[in-house]
């Protein structure tokens, strides 16, 4: 067993599981033979980092305690953690080392590099329970893993019965010091006749696969030792009535190998854990995480910052609209090692140059090693650099690749080619590909061109090992402007370059079947005039004409420097200050902070080009506002802005939830960890535009980034000053944000309904016009009021959030915030009688919203043609599902809505049904023409409400 160990805690298993297990066990089918506890989810991580997101939706997780030294509370997400503690091995980097006699030394294991240890001395079971056991004790630790039971027989000499009995001490000894301990047992099968009652569980490593530490290989399970085992599984789990845990090793890479070996114990009756000999991959068990995150590779020098990369620009988009979370790696810096499948879909590439020379021998070899592991690689725009042959032998590029012979003409063109734009002429520089005949043989052409000789070349393929797009095919720029448009279809050439699954997908923008309605206004212009009779302060005019006019939840934020008595305007801050508190003291209005200065550029490292001086006074003087004897300060601008508006303006019981960045809304790693720190959410950035004058996906932003660990939320739509061409006219232009919501509706729901603007739009009579227009559109549609804290949440919760096969069904995992999940089409229909905190679902553009009653759930998905929800479930609503709780049958069930505005829900509900409220009963209002059948829709003017729907089967 390798030494490096682990944690978990199975407390999980006495309540909500048996919810896991039963609905698992509908899904798959299971034997009315098989032990319930074969459904249980158990991990096994031993790695120095924290467990991975990939593990959150596993009921337990053995851990390394060693590897971290926080106390633990009991987890509210995630697996219930035990502890890994070795009983008759130690090794020298454990503190309690020093202070075990060496009469207690039986012998030494070379293999692992430790003592094992006598268990015969008196003394031995209150010091293993005081040193090792009692330490994770008080850190919260409530159950544990006990290895290497049996490593005394490592010993020439020893008493099998003195050894047995010391054991049985130990346990006893662990039970009488710590009441409701639970144990884990890896083997010690001889002493189970004695301790059975005082075990929780029993595990074994090595049924069918094992780990040589001696050879440091893996290698398959001779029969007779599997079959001795076998035996001694199954007394564990018939005679002794424990569940019973196999761990087996495979290679990381080898994830075929590891599924088969998983579901060949799985059908023995025990609970598989197979992953890599050191127990630091995410491997397979009871059920299988779907790996979410991908890993792009790009070149830092190809662009001022991350954030206008091409990569970040317009790949992470589409891959998170797809459910992956997306993470970078410069090819400047060392490239990251442990890119597995256990985590990693696929690895994605964008360059549009050749990487300097010193760079280019890594990127061959580690590029090389992803494909040996059979991790799917997508590239776009080029391969970083010239190939060398081991690299090209490996993409099977042909080695000696011929020169096109006069102009090219396209032979091929794929589906997925012309789509947003017309094929270009390929430009004099490019470069086309040919594969070797075999690779040839394997791939689908997505642009394939002959030339004057008809010798083939390749702009692009979908091959065994992926999948290419060279430019400049992948997007073009439109000449004399800022746009783009994509030639590639981004979405299918990822899906089948990364071989991406379908799956359901944590939803970010819709809630209760809803699209998610939420408003933030940057607090620019505060202290401007508004074009308007008497040339009222912009503020008091967006408080009094919009504020006051839709209450709905909205986040308002100041600028210090604006608004207070020590910043640009003293004389009018006790006006501003009184119509920001004004603003702040409205219950539906939550406070952000917009910063102290209001900063242009957050990185100073960072040149846009905007300022053409070369010593840079320029940059620096148009750094932020303009505030005699301030020099940017990051903790000023944002603790200290929170602070000012926390202690002056805000209404007692209101605090700053977050932190809107200004200016360029690209802050670096510093101003974000600083505000993570601080413990503000926050939000802007992204620039999704996309209109009908630029219908372009090119326009739409990612979720998020993130920088050094810490991330940047952006803001689901652009503000008004993109519409309004830098606020110099139009200033109706913000009316065409109506058309990108429009946009990111259909075909796709890539973003939540987002009015974000300034608060100048006060300030000229056409810029208001149009704001009123944007809200009027966003209150005529069906949509789920929510402030933007609430979404960015969700967007934070995205990046962790946990999906995982079960058989036929699917578990996920999150923090709470993420409660819908999107399922493709093609996965079928909910089944919500054979799910569990699943409250119902809705159609939308792409698939089904499924409405998740509790951060943890278990979805059945089903393909039958006939209706197969008989049971009444909720249809969408405009507020949060806090309760969702169905009768034994099914046929009623009370559920809590908590909105923000008056309630508007809508329920599917077959046969006979009554809705009370209060012990009153509530008609149903008229159903819209698209409405399914039995679908009853209800409104209240309460905006919580506790629900009872009562049906009788039709």
């Amino acid at each position: 067993m390798p030494r490096t160990l682990l944690r978990s805690t199975f407390a999980v298993l006495v309540a909500t599981a048996l919810l896991w297990f039963s609905a698992a066990a509908r899904a798959v089918g299971a034997s009315a033979n098989a032990p319930a506890d074969s459904r249980i989810a158990i991990a096994l991580h031993y790695g120095a980092s924290p467990v991975p997101m990939e593990m959150n939706t596993f009921d337990l997780a053995v851990v390394e305690p060693d590897h971290r030294t926080d106390a633990i509370a009991a987890p509210v997400h995630g697996p219930k953690l035990f502890a890994y503690v070795s009983v008759a091995e130690v090794q020298s980097s454990r503190a309690y080392y020093p202070d075990i006699p060496a009469a207690w030394k039986l012998t030494r294991n070379g293999d692992w590099d430790s003592d094992v240890i006598d268990q015969t001395p008196a003394d031995w079971p209150d010091f293993f329970a005081d040193r090792v056991v009692g330490p994770l004790w008080r850190r919260g630790y409530r159950g544990f893993f006990l290895d290497t039971l049996d490593s005394y027989r490592l010993a020439d000499k020893f008493d099998e019965q003195a050894q047995q009995d010391g054991l049985v001490r130990v346990i006893q000894t662990l039970h009488r010091k710590y009441p409701g301990i639970q144990l884990i047992l890896n083997r010690g099968f001889e002493i189970l006749p004695r301790v059975h009652k005082q075990v929780f569980m029993v595990a074994a490593e090595s049924l069918y696969q094992g780990w040589n530490a001696r050879t440091r290989q893996y290698q398959p399970v001779p029969a007779a030792d599997r079959d001795w085992l076998t035996g001694q599984l199954r007394t564990a789990r018939d005679q002794w009535k424990l569940p019973v845990l196999a761990i087996d090793y495979v290679a990381p890479q080898d994830r075929e190998l590891t599924r088969a070996t998983a579901e060949r114990i799985k059908a023995d009756g025990f609970i598989p854990w197979v992953a890599d000999s050191a127990l630091e991959t995410v491997g397979i068990g009871s059920i299988e995480a779907v790996p979410r995150r991908v890993l792009i590779v790009y070149n830092s020098d190809e662009a001022p910052a991350l954030n206008y990369a091409n990569a970040h620009r317009f790949l992470q988009m589409p891959l998170n609209h797809m459910g992956y979370v997306v993470e970078y790696a410069d090819v400047l810096q060392p490239l990251p090692r442990g890119i597995l499948r256990d985590r990693y879909a696929g690895i994605a590439s964008w360059f549009s140059g050749y990487v300097p020379e010193n760079r280019s021998g890594e990127l061959s070899q580690w590029i090389q090693q992803r494909i040996d592991e059979k991790m799917p690689l997508a590239v776009v725009g080029n391969f970083g650099a010239e190939p060398d042959r081991p690299w090209a032998e490996r993409l099977g590029l042909a080695p000696s690749p011929a020169q096109p012979s006069g102009s090219l003409r396209a032979s091929i063109t794929n589906p997925m080619m012309a789509f947003e734009t017309a094929l270009p002429l390929p430009s004099p520089g490019f470069e086309p590909v040919q594969l070797t005949s075999t690779m040839r043989a394997q791939s689908t052409p997505l642009l394939e061109f002959q030339d004057q000789r008809d010798k083939r070349f390749l702009g692009g393929a979908i091959t065994p090992w992926g999948g290419f797009i060279l430019d400049p095919f992948a997007l073009v720029e439109l000449p004399g402007t800022e746009f783009s448009r994509w030639v590639i279809d981004p979405f299918a050439f990822l899906t089948q370059a990364l071989r991406l699954p379908e799956m359901p997908v944590p939803d970010t923008t819709t809630e209760n079947g809803r699209r998610m309605l939420l408003v933030h206004v940057d607090g620019d212009g505060f202290a401007s005039r508004a074009e308007l009779p008497g040339s009222p302060l912009a503020a008091q005019v967006l408080l009094d004409q919009i504020l006051k006019k839709y209450k709905i939840p909205q986040t308002l934020s100041v600028i210090e420097a604006e608004v207070a008595p020590h910043g640009l305007y003293p004389t009018l801050s006790p006006q501003l200050e009184a119509i920001a508190k004004a603003m702040f003291a409205l219950p539906y209005v939550e406070i952000g902070s917009h910063t102290y200065s209001h900063p242009f550029i957050w990185e100073r490292i960072v040149k846009h080009g905007v300022f053409s001086d070369k010593d840079g006074a320029g940059y620096d003087a148009a750094f932020s506002l303009k505030i005699p004897g301030y020099t940017v300060d990051l903790t000023r601008e944002i603790v200290g802005s929170v602070q000012y508006i926390n202690t002056r303006l805000a209404p007692k019981g209101k605090q700053v939830k977050l932190l809107q960045w200004s200016g360029d809304t690209a802050p670096g790693a510093d101003a974000l960890e600083i505000t993570a720190r601080a413990g503000l959410l926050n939000i802007n950035g992204g620039n999704t535009s996309i209109t009908r004058a630029n219908p372009t996906l090119t326009a739409v932003g990612a979720f998020n980034i993130r920088k050094n660990g810490y991330l940047q939320v952006y803001a689901p739509i652009t503000n008004e000053n993109i519409y309004t061409n830098l606020w110099r006219g139009p200033f109706y232009g913000f009316e065409r944000a109506i058309e990108t919501l429009e946009m990111t509706e259909s075909p796709r729901r890539i973003k939540p309904v987002n009015i974000y603007y300034h608060t100048y739009s006060a300030s000229k009579h056409a810029a208001l016009t149009a704001l009123t227009r944007v809200y009027d559109w966003a209150m005529a549609q069906s949509l789920n009021p929510v402030y933007t804290s609430y979404f960015v949440e969700k967007v934070v919760d995205f990046e962790s959030y946990a999906v995982a096969r079960d058989g036929a069904g699917w578990r996920v995992q999150g923090s709470g915030a993420v409660r819908t999940l999107r399922v493709p089409k093609a996965l079928g229909e909910p089944d919500v009688a054979q799910s569990t905190a699943v409250a119902g679902f809705s159609a939308g553009p792409e698939g089904h919203y499924v409405s998740l009653a509790a951060p943890r759930a278990f979805l059945t998905l089903t393909q039958q043609t006939a209706p197969v929800n008989t049971r009444p479930y909720l249809l969408e609503a405009n507020g949060r599902l806090s309760q969702w709780n169905p009768s034994p049958n099914g046929m009623t069930v009370s559920f809590m809505l908590d909105a923000e505005v008056p309630l508007e829900f809508a329920v599917v509900a077959p046969g006979s049904c009554k809705i009370t409220v209060g012990g009153r009963s509530l008609p149903p209002q008229p159903a819209s023409q698209a409405a399914p059948a039995d679908a009853r829709y209800f409104q209240l003017p309460d905006k919580h409400a506790l629900i009872k729907l009562q049906c009788t089967e039709g």
